[in-house]
């Protein structure tokens, strides 16, 4: 393993660390809960949204804390879920008179963390409500979870909810708008190569050289098939028709696309598949009017990508267009 690590266990701290200290101004950390929260949170005319996973996936979630994004998240360590007591003391730190949103990806730790960490929460007299994100297309049931997972997908779910936060939206109205944006949005992920988690040392699984696997999850779980490696195009076509399909999503919609990298892709690989990917949709009649090309929701450092889907309209396109500001920064 060749990585940029001093003791595995600090892995973490150090790097939520880093991020404060390079956004001094906008954020807080409170290294006893792994936690990275907005400065000026919480606000008492905005409900707070939270959101926690394993760590090993950034930007999300820690580096996409700011305005119209999350009020904080709190992860547990690399692929694993935040311990209840984190979530528990990050709320009461982002009790909003307003109220609390907790968004959550569909695996069995982190849904367990969570709903342990509301009923404390709520105990204490907080109001929360909770919003499941589960867009994953590739298998129904995974080593992490009961149903579908929740991958890439999440990003338009939490900048749709933060943008109508920062609008005043109370939590009814919160919990109705993330709902509908993720039952709109579908993804479908693979993997080029294995990733390797700093504690462990060495890859979690093994790809033969000319070895792909297709639907794998963002922890290396294992997908719907392993096969011989394909062409870009080849890529494209099945995760775009596992996607497509799925809601289904047809001619006339207008669409967000996002092409995400797993964290060892290189840029202009996913700028290739989103050309292609674009002009395919195109040709089913399927309007890509926004775009999204890069590293959204990662896996350390695994060679793959992901295709997301989200269906607009007025409503969806407005929110995703509100301005935010999150601690990564473009000149």
């Amino acid at each position: 393993m060749k990585k940029f690590v001093n003791d595995p266990k600090l892995y973490v701290p150090e790097m939520l660390k880093g991020i404060a200290l390079a956004n001094p101004d906008t954020l807080r950390y409170v290294p006893e809960y792994n936690l990275i929260m907005r400065a000026d949170a919480p606000n008492p005319g905005k409900v707070s949204i939270v959101q926690g996973s394993g760590s090993g996936h950034e930007p999300a979630h820690v580096m996409i804390v700011g305005r119209g994004m999350l009020d904080a998240a709190c992860p547990g360590d690399v692929f694993s879920a935040p311990p209840m007591d984190y979530v528990l003391e990050t709320t009461k730190l982002l009790a909003s008179p307003m109220g609390v949103l907790h968004i959550v990806n569909n695996y069995t730790g982190d849904r367990m963390a969570f709903e342990m960490g509301q009923e404390m929460a709520e105990a204490e007299g907080i109001n929360i409500r909770t919003l499941i994100v589960d867009d994953d297309v590739a298998v129904k049931d995974s080593t992490y979870t009961v149903g579908r997972r929740g991958v890439a997908g999440n990003f338009f779910v939490i900048k749709a909810v933060g943008a109508a936060s920062e609008q005043g939206a109370d939590l009814d109205e919160l919990l109705r708008i993330g709902t509908k944006v993720n039952s709109v949005t579908r993804t479908m992920g693979m993997a080029l190569t294995s990733c390797t988690p700093p504690a462990k040392g060495s890859p979690l699984f093994e790809l033969g050289d000319d070895e792909m696997e297709m639907g794998v999850g963002i922890h290396g779980e294992p997908g719907r098939r392993r096969e011989k490696l394909a062409s870009a195009n080849a890529i494209a076509d099945e995760l775009l028709e596992a996607v497509v399909t799925d809601l289904p999503y047809k001619a006339g919609d207008d669409v967000a696309l996002m092409i995400n990298g797993l964290g060892g892709t290189p840029i202009s690989e996913l700028y290739l598949l989103y050309g292609y990917a674009h002009e395919q949709l195109a040709q089913r009649g399927i309007n890509v009017r926004r775009n999204y090309v890069g590293n959204y929701c990662t896996s350390l450092d695994m060679a793959g990508c992901s295709i997301t889907l989200t269906r607009l309209d007025d409503e969806i396109t407005s929110l995703l267009a509100a301005p935010a500001e999150i601690a990564i920064r473009t000149f």
